[in-house]
Order: C-alpha cells, then structure tokens, then sequence
C-alpha cells in the first residue's frame, strides 16, 4: 500500500517535495523555525513516502561522529494513523543495520511511546530544540530468542 522513495540532495525535485512537507509540519503545524528545516541537507540521505500514489511522508538520516542520526520525520496530516510511520521508520533501519554503526535519533516527546515500540531507547535528558521537548534515544535490536520465549511463556 505504501511506497518509498530514497534519494540525495541532488535530486532537486524530490528534495523540493520533502522539503514541502517539512515545512507543512513542522514549520506550519509545529512552529518550529524555519532554519532548522535548513540544517544538513546536503550529507543527508532523504526518503519519499507514497500512499495510494500520494506524496504522504518524508525523512532522513545522515552519518554523524555518533553513528547514524534518523531525522525529521514527517507524515502530513492527512495520512497520520495509517502505520506509514512505521513503514517508513523500519524501511530506514533496514538501510543501515549493515552499517553496523550505533542508530539514534531525538524524539519529540509526543514520539518517545512510537519509537519506544520501534525499539529504541531513551538515553538522556529531556531538552528543548525549535520550542519542543526532545529525549535523545538509540535504537537496540531486539533479542528475537528473549521475544520468543516471552510469547511461549504468556501463552501457558
């Protein structure tokens, strides 16, 4: 049901449509400067997400001295509660688990339960970026025997 696109900076049309969204989200919806949707674009790998043929997300993730940062996630309003988060999020950690780098990112405090779900952790102090609470987490890959088990176990 959902597509995704990756792409570089220098496809100038799709970057312009990631920044669309962005800027919708997160400087329209979230009032967040627009300055920050200006920060590292060029070192960025950038992701398109489609839904039923509409443009209905984007994200990013660039290579920093940490490991691998996932950034600005945005799914526009109107295709929000259809897992294209989720899509979008797993397609990007498929990308880079090869990478074997650490993976983390900085949610928004109204993301920390999605992400939680997703596997990441929470690994520091709430801060502010753009006028919004932020905790920095990274992602663990879940132990798949210890899930197993949990499952064998509730199912007694």
């Amino acid at each position: 049901m959902s597509k995704i696109v990756k792409f570089d900076y220098s496809n100038k049309n799709l970057h312009k449509l990631a920044i669309e969204i962005r800027i919708k989200v997160f400087v329209d919806e979230q009032k967040v400067p627009i300055e920050i949707e200006e920060e590292f674009e060029e070192e960025s790998t950038h992701f398109l997400i489609y839904y039923r043929r509409k443009i209905a997300g984007t994200a990013r993730y660039r290579r920093t001295n940490n490991g691998i940062k996932f950034e600005r996630f945005a799914i526009l309003k109107e295709f929000r509660g259809k897992g294209l988060g989720y899509d979008i999020l797993r397609y990007m950690l498929n990308e880079v688990k090869p990478y074997k780098q650490k993976i983390y990112l900085n949610a928004q405090i109204t993301a920390v339960e999605f992400y939680k779900k997703s596997g990441f952790i929470i690994t520091g102090e709430q801060f502010d970026e753009g006028g919004i609470i932020h905790y920095p987490m990274t992602y663990e890959e879940p132990n798949r025997l210890e899930k197993a088990l949990e499952k064998a176990i509730c199912r007694r």
